[in-house]
């Protein structure tokens, strides 16, 4: 039953980002439209765009997580690969995506302290403190 959900899932995904659904989707908006005057713009004639719109919606929300969560998983295992076979990565970042929101962040700490061991003049440093300050600057805005 599992493998016929993934299936059915992979197909989803698939048959929605092809070119010819995108095609399907406008040829039916104008279809609804050119319809408009024949209904005089009834509030039937809205509601059926309307029921369409939102099974579509709630169907495609959770085939695009679902189709999220399988690259994410993908992606994952092959940068695990990765630093399994590099033997100077260190292969406590298997897994990493597990991690709390704060461990997450002394890592990311743990990195920083890296760069300014390295020196200001490093093309990483430069280019952490450019993300550093359009965060501050996203700040500001705000």
């Amino acid at each position: 039953m599992k493998n016929v959900i993934h299936s059915i899932s992979v197909n989803i995904s698939q048959l929605a980002g092809s070119t010819w659904t995108f095609m399907l989707a406008i040829l039916g908006v104008l279809v609804w439209i050119v319809t408009g005057p024949y209904y005089h713009f009834s509030n039937t004639w809205l509601v059926v765009i309307s029921a369409i719109t939102d099974v579509v919606i709630f169907v495609m929300v959770f085939s695009i997580q679902n189709t999220q969560n399988r690259d994410n998983k993908a992606v994952h295992l092959k940068l695990n690969e990765l630093i399994s076979a590099d033997q100077k990565a260190r292969n406590t970042f298997i897994g990493l995506e597990e991690l709390t929101d704060e461990e997450l962040g002394d890592i990311d700490n743990e990195f920083k302290s890296v760069l300014s061991e390295v020196g200001a003049n490093h093309p990483l440093h430069k280019l952490h403190k450019r993300i550093l300050n359009e965060k501050n600057a996203r700040l500001k805005a705000e």
